[in-house]
């Protein structure tokens, strides 16, 4: 079964990912994600909403440098950002996108808060339960289960 991940995304780097222009979201820490997992894109402050879901087409680990030689064109950041974010590091990841959807509805932090006690969002991500998807998939009104079947199938 696929992993599905909450990962926090600053509002100009969700929209980019949804209109096509960035295809790699970049990390400092590996994310535990492979081909066929879903992230579920929370844009953070000021929007704060969950917005839509991406399939993850790979996941890369390289040298800060290699990596840039990869993500350039696809990052949507500068060298600079990129240096910048990596500062300290050797080694950064790569989330390669490869298909994405954009919720009809999508989902306020206070909507949010209120079916889910407790929730916060994550300062980078966060692996979800089948029942914290569950909630997802009520306030967003998009199936993400039938997104799991369809995935399994076409690999099958």
């Amino acid at each position: 079964m696929c992993k599905v991940a909450l990962l926090s995304i600053h509002p100009q780097h969700s929209k980019n990912i949804f209109n096509g222009q960035k295809i790699v979201e970049l990390r400092r820490t590996r994310p535990k994600l492979r081909c066929g997992d879903l992230i579920l894109i929370y844009a953070s402050s000021p929007q704060k909403e969950v917005v839509g879901i991406a399939e993850v087409e790979k996941v890369v680990e390289k040298s800060i440098a290699y990596l840039w030689e990869d993500v350039e064109d696809k990052a949507c950041i500068s060298h600079k950002q990129f240096s910048m974010y990596f500062s300290g590091t050797s080694v950064g990841y790569g989330i390669f996108l490869k298909k994405t959807f954009t919720f009809r509805k999508s989902i306020s932090l206070e909507n949010l808060k209120k079916e889910w006690v407790n929730f916060h969002p994550p300062q980078s991500y966060k692996y979800l339960s089948q029942e914290e998807v569950s909630v997802f998939q009520k306030l967003s009104e998009f199936n993400i289960s039938n997104l799991f079947q369809a995935e399994q199938k076409s690999i099958l």
